[in-house]
């Protein structure tokens, strides 16, 4: 709202400055007329411009959801509260309401938004959602599923939340996906990335990512892990994924794959934004059902695994910059 304002603003202005251009006439015309009769000055025309009226505020908080891929990787998500009024709001409480969550989030960094400002708020993701057929429903953004309730100075709004990107509903997916396989198999990373001493790893060697794959013990459905991405850090080498092609069930025993890996690239920008590089996404089939999921490295291995890519990009002495 206030970014069209200023806009509209901007255009009022360019097509003044356009007409100051022609205030005085043609300035086309012959350039030999008689000195006698051309004025000895010219009248430059003085333009005031009044400033556009503000649209006035609607009075009302409004609230949408956005995650950044930090937020993601902390396992949380983020309220924004546009205080689209003309005093400052300070928050006692914000409470998240959503039926695919078992229980209300409370939100967390509570602060004042000052008018006509904009602050978020995070809420940690609870690992065990409401799993069920209501999580698969379409998002619809006229009808948003949650919904928060701002408690300040002695008053309650509860507003609906924009989920644009479908936040809430991608999380909900996926851990409910990931629990579901847990009954099969515990999917995580080795910290061990092969070779393991970032010191002698010359620069364009290449190592070894293992996924450990722990079974449950237990009869049931067959796990197929079908492919493995790379991130904009951490690749597969000689292909543009790994396909592991695995068969999994509850009651065969565990098993480790072995993924050859080398750095993605090897300029500083792809290191510095690497809030996802060992955050790695995997293609499979749950008793014949396709599905997707993120499995994050710990950060330990996280940390070997950056170290690896460093040294065999020959960026070693820029490890200990890494926080």
């Amino acid at each position: 709202m206030r970014d069209r304002r200023a806009g509209l603003a901007a255009l009022v202005l360019s097509a003044l400055l356009s007409a100051c251009g022609n205030a005085d006439g043609d300035t086309g015309g012959d350039t030999d007329a008689d000195p006698a009769k051309t004025p000895a000055t010219t009248g430059i025309p003085t333009l005031t411009v009044s400033p556009l009226p503000e649209e006035p505020p609607t009075g009302r908080l409004i609230a949408e959801m956005r995650q950044s891929s930090r937020d993601a990787a902390a396992g949380r998500m983020e309220v924004w509260i546009d205080n689209d009024t003309l005093e400052s709001v300070t928050p006692a409480r914000i409470t998240y309401y959503d039926d695919r969550f078992r229980t209300p989030l409370q939100g967390e960094r509570l602060r004042e938004i000052p008018a006509q400002s904009t602050r978020g708020f995070q809420f940690p993701l609870p690992p065990r959602p409401a799993c069920g057929t209501t999580n698969d429903a379409p998002v619809s953004l006229d009808d948003p599923r949650g919904s928060v309730r701002v408690e300040y100075a002695g008053r309650t709004e509860t507003l609906l939340v924009a989920d644009e990107t479908d936040v809430a509903g991608r999380y909900t997916r996926a851990r409910c996906l990931e629990l579901a396989i847990a009954k099969v198999a515990r999917l995580s990373w080795s910290d061990e990335v092969t070779p393991g001493d970032p010191e002698a790893v010359a620069p364009g060697t290449e190592a070894v990512l293992t996924l450990v794959v722990r079974t449950s013990g237990r009869p049931g459905p067959e796990l197929r892990i079908d492919t493995v991405s790379g991130t904009p850090v951490l690749s597969p080498v000689g292909t543009d994924a790994w396909r592991p092609d695995a068969s999994i069930t509850g009651d065969a025993p565990g098993t480790r794959i072995r993924l050859p890996l080398k750095p993605t690239r090897c300029d500083a920008h792809a290191f510095a934004e690497s809030g996802g590089a060992t955050a790695f996404k995997i293609g499979l089939r749950l008793d014949g059902e396709p599905g997707q999921i993120t499995l994050r490295m710990s950060p330990a291995g996280a940390a070997n695994a950056i170290a690896f890519a460093r040294a065999s990009c020959g960026m070693l002495e820029a490890v200990g910059s890494q926080g």
